[in-house]
């Protein structure tokens, strides 16, 4: 595929930017001025990268854009189609028959259940002196998704890894600043307490700081595709498109110190990259995005910006005088001009990107996905389908052999019911069955739906998504549907979709649970406070006190080491038996059982298992006691003076 490269001669580049002086100060001493021998080498190592990895990723471009025509559901009408939608709206015409995105939905549905659990990712301590930091790390991890959204991210990325074989997510790290109420004596913010007093006051500052999960489109991602999906962090650099504003930009540039050069933009007449014009399609459908008509740019004036870190050294690069690869970060707004130029900063010494592919081979880059894989299938329904609708049109149209010499022509054109039709006068006298006969018309397409049933059911097959995951119980047969054999099927298929939820798991989930726990160790600035909710409820209330519903978290108190726990995969009540309530009857009725087995937290994993939620909500709170032990003699002679009683009273 062939580029149109913007700005790709420097004599034009750097004629814009002649008679322009901005007098920013720039990173370590690096001449970064748009204007410099230095900035032009620098940006054409990025933007060389970003080309390459560009014209390899849109090789699957067609591949995507059937994936994105069947997930469209409707087909765009030829002349004669068109011609009958406006003639008559309520003539049936070709469309997608949307069996695909059934199927997508079944799956999502499961992957959601799956990892949308509460808590998303769960942490316990390493050591003893970590066992409270990693419960107040999961408690703050718990409320920045709430509060970041990050599920709504998490399942585009779950779709796109549907779609198109990889779903690709951004963890980073948000600020949002504005006014903080504040007690009317209070002039900062570290005055600022627990007091229920009414705020008067309000002052600029830190609103909110947390973790986040932003999405990359697939088509605008820039990999290494040397190296798999599932090894990105082994490619020598990885990248991005995104589309913003210069406004934006000039505003980020204000609260972010690592920005510069924004004024610059200002001079370009139009700030779109060459790798972002859009081939998709998509603004040509409903609600596709209308920042790619040309027409906008004037009022809108959008800039691309392709963000890229990449593995290097840095004496070869002229950055420092160190010998050893780093990771840094760049960024080249308008493919011209260097916004961003520094070190990766992160602790966690990863590229900060996490890649879902279930499809994976452990090879290709962009491995095929799921939907992919049904696309001839559902071609194929969509021809069986369509084939018969148009047969049925043309069926129910009328069809006459009709001898013009002898009927009025204008007569038989009139397609109102209860027309007359006048004969001409050679016919008269003669009758009429000899004059119209209606053409037989057979219809060949009968057995398409069943051919289309048959379809559908082998797309199931294929994609996992059986139809008792869909809520649809096993049609035909004359037997009865037997619980056994409900139970068993939808066992088999739950398994299938625990085995792709546990890839993603290790995949994605893992590396974003990871690097939310090092952000809050790296970034958090300010205290912040947390529900007391979860597993660890009891033992929180225990130390920070019963009454106590919301906890204090302060920076320091995360600095722990942790493990992340990741989960199977499995969904509440996928792999529930009842054989665990026969258990529980079997041990409540043995007392040397329940001496061996906490009967609580049996009940407690069925109540979940069967859907309860809550289930902590309707524990007792109990005084905390002493137990203490006495001999049976002494434990007589205390119940007959009335000092002690059986439980339950007398």
């Amino acid at each position: 595929m062939t580029y149109t490269v913007q700005g790709d001669s420097k004599e034009v580049r750097t004629a814009t930017y002649d008679r322009i002086q901005h007098g920013y100060t720039y990173p370590n001493g690096l001449d970064l001025d748009p204007k410099s021998e230095f900035h032009e080498k620098i940006r054409n190592k990025v933007w060389q990268r970003a080309r390459e990895s560009r014209m390899e990723i849109s090789k699957r471009f067609p591949s995507w854009d059937e994936i994105d025509r069947v997930l469209t559901t409707y087909i765009p009408l030829d002349d004669a189609e068109k011609a009958l939608k406006d003639k008559d709206p309520r003539k049936p015409v070709s469309i997608i028959f949307p069996y695909s995105y059934s199927n997508m939905e079944s799956l999502l549905t499961y992957l959601s259940m799956a990892f949308f659990q509460d808590p998303m990712f769960q942490y316990e301590g390493v050591e003893d002196d970590d066992t409270i930091g990693s419960m107040l790390m999961e408690l703050l991890v718990r409320i920045q998704c709430i509060k970041s959204k990050v599920p709504l991210a998490i399942h585009t990325c779950l779709r796109d890894n549907l779609g198109y074989g990889v779903g690709i997510g951004l963890p980073g790290w948000i600020r949002r600043y504005g006014k903080i109420p504040v007690k009317s004596s209070a002039t900062t913010i570290s005055e600022l307490g627990e007091s229920s007093e009414e705020f008067t006051n309000y002052i600029d500052g830190l609103v909110y700081e947390g973790n986040s999960l932003s999405n990359i489109d697939p088509r605008l991602w820039l990999p290494d595709t040397s190296v798999s999906s599932d090894k990105i962090q082994d490619g020598e650099f990885v990248g991005w498109i995104d589309r913003t504003s210069y406004i934006n930009l000039l505003s980020e540039e204000g609260h972010e110190s690592n920005l510069f050069n924004v004024k610059y933009l200002d001079a370009k007449k139009d700030g779109r990259s060459s790798l972002n014009l859009d081939n998709s399609q998509r603004e040509t459908k409903f609600g596709g995005p209308s920042y790619a008509h040309q027409g906008l740019t004037n009022s809108t004036k959008p800039v691309d910006t392709i963000s890229m870190y990449i593995n290097l050294i840095p004496k070869e690069w002229e950055l420092s005088t160190k010998e050893y690869p780093e990771k840094w970060f760049f960024k080249l707004a308008a493919d011209d001009v260097i916004i961003s130029c520094h070190k990766a900063d992160h602790y966690h010494g990863l590229y900060p990107i996490a890649v879902c592919s279930s499809e994976y081979d452990g090879y290709s880059a962009t491995p095929i996905g799921k939907l992919e894989v049904l696309l001839g299938l559902q071609n194929t329904l969509d021809f069986e389908f369509n084939t018969h609708v148009a047969n049925i049109r043309k069926a129910l149209n009328d069809m006459f052999v009709v001898d013009p010499y002898l009927v009025n022509i204008k007569d038989m054109e009139d397609p109102k019911p209860g027309k007359l039709i006048r004969l001409r006068r050679p016919a008269w006298g003669h009758g009429v069955d000899k004059v119209v006969q209606q053409l037989m018309v057979n219809d060949v397409t009968r057995g398409n739906m069943a051919d289309a049933s048959y379809m559908t059911g082998w797309m199931d097959r294929i994609s996992g998504a059986d139809q008792s995951m869909s809520g649809v119980q096993r049609q035909g047969g004359p037997e009865r549907l037997t619980g056994k054999e409900f139970q068993g099927t939808r066992g088999s298929a739950i398994s299938r979709l625990q085995h792709m939820a546990m890839i993603i798991s290790m995949q994605f989930m893992q590396d974003i649970g990871s690097m939310f726990a090092v952000h809050n160790q790296q970034y958090l600035s300010q205290p912040t406070y947390a529900k007391i909710i979860g597993k660890y409820e009891d033992q929180l209330k225990a130390i920070y006190g019963r009454t106590k519903t919301n906890v204090r978290i302060e920076p320091k108190d995360l600095l722990v080491n942790y493990d992340l726990i990741v989960r199977d995969g499995s969904i509440p009540g996928g792999n529930f038996s009842d054989s665990w309530i026969q258990l529980f009857q079997i041990i409540s009725a043995s007392p040397e059982l329940m001496q061996q087995f906490d009967m609580v937290r049996i009940f407690m994993y069925i109540a979940k298992e069967t859907g309860a939620k809550n289930v902590e909500d309707f524990k007792r709170v109990v005084n905390q006691t002493n137990v203490v032990t006495q001999p049976d003699e002494q434990v007589l002679r205390e119940a007959e003076k009335g000092n002690i009683v059986p439980m339950g009273g007398i």
